[in-house]
């Protein structure tokens, strides 16, 4: 067994479910990001492609507004458009494939960890165990898309009722995250079907409402500082470069530099995005595992039938 193995099937209260997830994240943070470079390397390679084309597009149209002479630049804006939607749209696209993989390899790499007992198991077991399941996982995240949407026209209506409205809105968010992430890894680590595991997932968390919801309201709150923080050296770096480009008239528009430090920029945002993203489902999966060991009580007798077992 791996030297400070933390046992995640523990029937855990508030504050244990957050201190486990932060000794969990410090333990495995480097093995994980190993296992999210592996494979998610090609779709990297296409966000900076689209990063490439939505930064072109932007900086054209800037570029184009500003300096427009009709004479010999006529067709030019529909060239930055076409740059923007192709990268809008090569965006979105890899955005959805990086978010059902993701949300499969983080679950999957917290299930190897729990049923190895936290032994060096290797990066192929945790893609072995997403692959497997990759139907479920895609029907699953095209699901979740659909219940954001209906999110989205709730928060709408509610955006309507003062200060009360508002408060419902976040009850029902948490709610939200709580149950699809908790169906998600039922789904995984059960074997469930996609009806069968939301139905799963619902009853674990109606039965542990405010619990589910304060531990994905305060760690959203506590991710999100740190993703932000993440930000920052990219943030910096590109908002020091704008100010050079302002204070010295750089033609951006025609700097291959220019170019250059906002796609990586742009790129990098979206890529500690989707990782903030497998952050979020470690909590889910801490949240899971309390959930389930409360209503089942799996692990505790499994130890107490071990001890009744064992010779005197």
């Amino acid at each position: 067994m791996q030297k400070n193995y933390i046992e995640l099937r523990i029937n855990r209260d508030f504050g244990d479910i957050i201190t486990a997830y932060f000794d969990f994240f410090k333990q495995n943070i480097k093995k994980f990001t190993n296992v999210f470079i592996s494979y998610n390397g090609v779709f990297l390679v296409g966000l900076l492609i689209a990063s490439y084309l939505l930064v072109s597009g932007f900086i054209g149209m800037i570029a184009y507004e500003n300096n427009a002479d009709f004479n010999n630049t006529a067709g030019l804006d529909e060239k930055y458009v076409i740059y923007m939607i192709a990268g809008g749209i090569i965006f979105f696209v890899i955005f959805l494939m990086v978010g059902v993989l993701n949300y499969g390899l983080a679950t999957s790499y917290m299930i190897c960890y729990e049923k190895n007992k936290g032994q060096n198991f290797e990066k192929k077991m945790v893609w072995e165990h997403t692959k497997n399941r990759f139907g479920s996982i895609v029907v699953f995240v095209l699901l979740l898309i659909l219940v954001f949407l209906v999110f989205m026209v709730v928060a709408i209506v509610l955006a309507f009722i003062p200060l009360l409205g508002l408060f419902a809105q976040y009850i029902i968010q948490y709610f939200m995250v709580s149950w699809l992430g908790v169906s998600f890894f039922s789904m995984l680590e059960e074997n469930r079907g996609v009806g069968e595991a939301l139905s799963e997932g619902w009853r674990l968390v109606i039965d542990n409402f405010w619990k589910a919801i304060g531990v994905n309201f305060v760690m959203g709150l506590l991710l999100g500082i740190l993703i932000m923080l993440a930000m920052v050296v990219p943030g910096v770096l590109v908002g020091i470069y704008t100010f050079h480009v302002v204070e010295n008239n750089v033609d951006y528009a025609a700097s291959i530099v220019a170019t250059v430090v906002y796609t990586l920029g742009t790129c990098l945002f979206l890529v500690i995005s989707v990782y903030g993203q497998c952050l979020t489902q470690f909590v889910n999966g801490i949240l899971y595992y309390a959930l389930h060991e409360k209503t089942y009580n799996q692990n505790a007798r499994s130890k107490i039938e071990q001890i009744g077992s064992t010779p005197e």
